[in-house]
């Protein structure tokens, strides 16, 4: 874990161009490292940078990265709602948007609302998962789910990292992928699903 300025985490990253992405992202956004403790709590000092994250939508900080636009998505194997195992793969035929989170990163928390929202609004034109990375799996996600009172995510669990380990980004990561699984863009950080600057974005792929 990188900790910059005492103000929030980045994930170190061994490629060089993506090296230079991160060091640009600690100077823009507030973003969660993955999950440390074998216990599935967050490092100590992760957890309190993380605490204090949780911003209006109108202060969500991101990063739009379109330097893997045209990528296949990673074949890596999650869990469904279902507890069944899923890949990105079945859900091609439409636009997805896939939403790395953990229900210890506080941006990732904020911004679930309106991704929430997003998911119901556009449930004909796209699909919107969101799949937690916590180390815990359904054990801590499940619980969380119940409590949040989303209308319309289910419970994706990625317990292995396998999605996030793909990416090599911060959590939290959204990547949009057009119907046929080649990625449009990724956003890094936490974004406002409901604002102009996401409509706008999610065009690309329409």
């Amino acid at each position: 874990m990188l900790l910059l300025s005492g103000v929030f985490a980045i994930r170190r990253v061994p490629n060089p161009s993506l090296a230079i992405l991160a060091v640009f992202l600690a100077g823009s956004i507030a973003g969660c490292d993955r999950e440390k403790q074998p216990d599935g709590q967050a490092a100590q000092g992760q957890a309190n940078v993380s605490a204090g994250q949780a911003k209006g939508i109108d202060q969500f900080e991101y990063v739009i990265d379109r330097s893997h636009k045209g990528e296949a998505a990673p074949t890596a194997a999650f869990r469904g709602p279902d507890d069944a195992p899923v890949t990105l793969a079945s859900f091609r035929g439409q636009p997805l948007l896939v939403n790395l989170w953990a229900t210890w990163c506080a941006p990732c928390v904020a911004e679930m609302p309106t991704l929430d929202a997003l998911a119901a609004k556009n449930s004909e034109a796209m699909r919107v998962i969101a799949v937690a990375q916590d180390l815990k799996g359904a054990e801590v996600v499940d619980p969380w789910f119940q409590k949040a009172g989303l209308k319309a995510l289910q419970p994706y669990i990625d317990p292995e990292n396998g999605l996030l380990d793909a990416a090599n980004s911060a959590l939290p990561t959204s990547i949009y992928y057009d119907a046929e699984g080649r990625e449009i863009w990724r956003v890094i950080g936490a974004i406002d699903w409901q604002g102009k600057e996401a409509a706008a974005l999610l065009a690309e792929g329409a």
